[in-house]
């Protein structure tokens, strides 16, 4: 059995939300079926394979939570065995209100560098050879669900050594899973690089290594990185 590190990358400054994106209120009422007339569908298993009906994709959560307690929730899986939440700009702020282990907390002192430097503090933080892979959540795209985690997972399980990619209606979204293969390549990527030569470069030199997968859940592409991205998503607007 492969275990799977998940990283969640929460170090950026939020600076157009105005708050910590890790901190706000993942919306108690919120579901799949409910936002923007998406259906409740469950998620794919594979290309044109649907789970079965108990795999609903629902997000409405029976307590108030945060998006990276969410993101920690769904995430929990018998696979996964070590998490790293990467901080930066608001370091102090996400450690005193969600409760973690030490040791899954990694802070990234050169956040300002951008998103590569986060996950380059996570790779750096993985036991040597423990892992087989990395689940990589961005915190700003909170609206997955834990069946589409176990199917990526499982999924990853199978394509030994591939990238793994959920995408809807043909776009490629997030979480994605890298395999361990591919960690030096990507810590040899410049910190400060451009976002289409940092991690997104690594995935197009390995296309024929990529296992895309449709899914029904939108929330895979779906950024909630100001307000504006939010109330459009609760459709407030």
């Amino acid at each position: 059995m492969s275990m799977v590190a998940v990283v969640i990358l929460a170090a950026g400054e939020s600076r157009r939300m105005g708050q910590p994106k890790a901190l706000l209120s993942f919306p108690a009422t919120f579901s799949l079926e409910g936002a923007r007339g998406m259906k409740n569908r469950p998620v794919a298993q594979a290309a044109g394979e649907a789970l079965p009906s108990s795999g609903q994709a629902s997000l409405a959560p029976t307590k108030a939570k945060t998006f990276l307690e969410h993101l920690i929730e769904v995430t929990r899986h018998p696979r996964p065995g070590i998490l790293r939440v990467v901080v930066g700009a608001h370091a102090a702020e996400i450690r005193a209100h969600v409760k973690l282990p030490d040791a899954a907390i990694v802070v990234n002192e050169n956040w300002a560098s951008g998103q590569l430097s986060s996950l380059q503090a996570a790779i750096r933080s993985l036991p040597p050879s423990e892992t087989e892979g990395m689940l990589v959540c961005l915190v700003d795209h909170p609206l997955i669900s834990a069946p589409l985690v176990s199917m990526m997972i499982e999924t990853f399980e199978r394509a030994k050594n591939r990238i793994v990619i959920p995408t809807y209606r043909g776009k490629r979204g997030h979480p994605v899973i890298f395999p361990s293969t591919l960690y030096a390549e990507l810590l040899g990527v410049r910190e400060d690089a451009p976002e289409n030569i940092g991690a997104r470069a690594v995935v197009r030199a390995h296309a024929a290594d990529v296992v895309e997968i449709p899914v029904n859940e939108e929330g895979i592409v779906l950024n909630l990185n100001d307000p504006a991205a939010i109330d459009r998503t609760l459709g407030r607007n």
